[in-house]
């Protein structure tokens, strides 16, 4: 890596943005990264080798001081789930960020889009393609590296080929199912990318980028079945089963919400191969021991799943899961009110165990109790087109800044002493569930857990009062259990 340059990473709070800032430190890159959050960005095990710009790639100033001294500029950003108009709201950001590249001297601009060579071709993709033209609209060379399906531990596409083969053993689809895709490993992936910073002069033009296969999408769930130790699954095709239908079905039965099932879907309607006279080998040659077939990326993201690796997830990305979410309370002016649910307990637990107690919450570990009032609360939420409970957490142990956990996002943590998750349920308000933990003059431990929340509306206030039945039955049984939790933790290191 050429000591000289600098490289901005955009989207490094993502699924691929996230491990591309890693892989291009291993080859011993100077990087700044460009993020909304800078505590999200903060919380990565990277954050401390970077620089940390903040900003929005819709707002020109912040953009410019992001791209001020960058040599090559990583434009991995995507708004699929900002409503209908996401096509429009990405080709003006892209245009924004060519603009300002070309003000900065940028020398390389770098897009990951998706491989668009049907005439059958979905909103998704097409705004993909479009995103690419925008940023090619500056004297900027922009090389345009396009995927098919990435397959990953904590991938979109992943999660859901896993969960509709483990919980579908009989299953009926939509005719698309056997569609030509050109599926490519994570890590091949980075691969390329992480060698387009290494070019010796910069290059501009399209290239498809896809793994050694090309299967239907039908191929891949009977070889997840067989790798998974499962039988093999009937799939009887049906004709009427729309994208929008199969993005509902897909909202119900995997952790990907609809809101986001409904653009990949749509993408699985066209035939996604990658086109030969677009081959990137000639400027980028394969790794020397080739590149990763359908069955070695599955097997490769299983083991990252079952020995808790994953290091980036879908759910990574805040505003591409819950874009309800921009003005849910009420606004200052109008006296914005916050309701509280406190309880605090005096424990003889130790900081410790208690700390570890709440940094097990959620996902399969559970919610202390009440699980039941928990899985209906995540189903209606599902129904209403929300993200439900079955997102799950990136790792069962630890959390940090800005993952997913459910239907909650950290928004705020310290290591033993507070957590503080914040909604993204589907709400006539913003809420938030918030543990802390400190040490008193007599030795015992102090616990807080206090739930908030701010209306937007009489139907936000109504909703409060609505569910206060419920909150009597979950939040002392969480608590109680949660510190019991804490309790055998410290039983059994006083035993082990």
């Amino acid at each position: 890596m050429d000591s000289a340059r600098k490289i901005l990473v955009t989207g490094a709070s993502g699924y691929v943005g996230g491990r591309l800032v890693t892989a291009l430190l291993e080859d011993g890159a100077k990087i700044r990264v460009f993020v909304r959050d800078k505590n999200k960005a903060q919380s990565h095990t990277w954050a401390s080798q970077v620089e940390i710009a903040v900003g929005n790639a819709s707002n020109y100033q912040s953009t410019v001081q992001a791209l001020t001294g960058i040599h090559t500029a990583f434009y991995l950003l995507h708004s699929i789930n900002l409503g209908p108009n996401f096509d429009k709201i990405e080709s003006e950001m892209a245009q924004n960020f060519a603009k300002a590249a070309a003000e900065c001297g940028v020398k390389q601009i770098v897009y990951l889009g998706g491989i668009n060579n049907d005439a059958k071709s979905s909103k998704h993709l097409s705004s993909r393609a479009n995103t690419g033209k925008s940023l090619a609209s500056s004297t900027v060379p922009v090389m345009e590296l396009r995927a098919g399906i990435i397959i990953g531990s904590g991938s979109a596409s992943f999660e859901m080929l896993r969960h509709l083969t483990h919980r579908l053993p009989v299953m009926t689809t939509p005719k698309w199912v056997m569609n030509k895709t050109h599926p490519i490993a994570v890590r091949d992936v980075l691969w390329y990318l992480r060698n387009t910073a290494k070019l010796e002069k910069p290059i501009s033009g399209i290239f498809d980028i896809g793994g050694p296969e090309i299967l239907s999408y039908a191929d891949m769930m009977q070889k997840f079945a067989k790798l998974s130790g499962l039988r093999k699954r009937l799939i009887i095709k049906v004709p009427v089963l729309t994208p929008n239908l199969s993005s509902l079905w897909i909202g119900f039965v995997t952790p990907v919400p609809t809101s986001l099932a409904r653009p990949l879907v749509g993408s699985l309607i066209s035939e996604v191969v990658a086109d030969p006279a677009k081959s990137i080998d000639q400027i980028i040659p394969k790794p020397a021991e080739g590149l990763v077939d359908v069955e070695g990326a599955i097997t490769l993201a299983l083991s990252n799943v079952s020995s808790n690796t994953v290091k980036t997830r879908w759910s990574d990305a805040t505003s591409a899961t819950a874009p309800w979410q921009k003005a849910q309370s009420d606004p200052s002016w109008a006296g914005e009110a916050l309701y509280k649910d406190t309880k605090v307990r005096i424990t003889d637990a130790s900081l410790e165990s208690l700390w570890s107690a709440i940094e097990e919450i959620g996902g399969v570990n559970g919610w202390y109790g009440a699980d039941f009032l928990w899985y209906l609360r995540g189903l209606l939420d599902r129904m209403i087109g929300g993200v439900g409970l079955r997102r799950g957490r990136r790792d069962p142990i630890h959390l940090r800044v800005g993952d997913s956990l459910d239907f909650w996002r950290v928004e705020s943590l310290l290591p033993g002493e507070s957590l503080k998750l914040y909604a993204e349920m589907i709400l006539p308000g913003k809420a938030w569930l918030e543990f802390r933990i400190k040490k008193l003059s007599n030795g015992q431990s102090e616990v807080t857990q206090e739930a908030s929340y701010s209306p937007r509306g009489l139907g936000g206030q109504l909703y409060w009062y609505a569910v206060l039945p419920f909150h009597s039955l979950v939040f002392p049984t969480m608590i109680r259990n949660l510190i019991r939790s804490a309790n055998r933790k410290d039983y059994a290191a006083r035993n082990a």
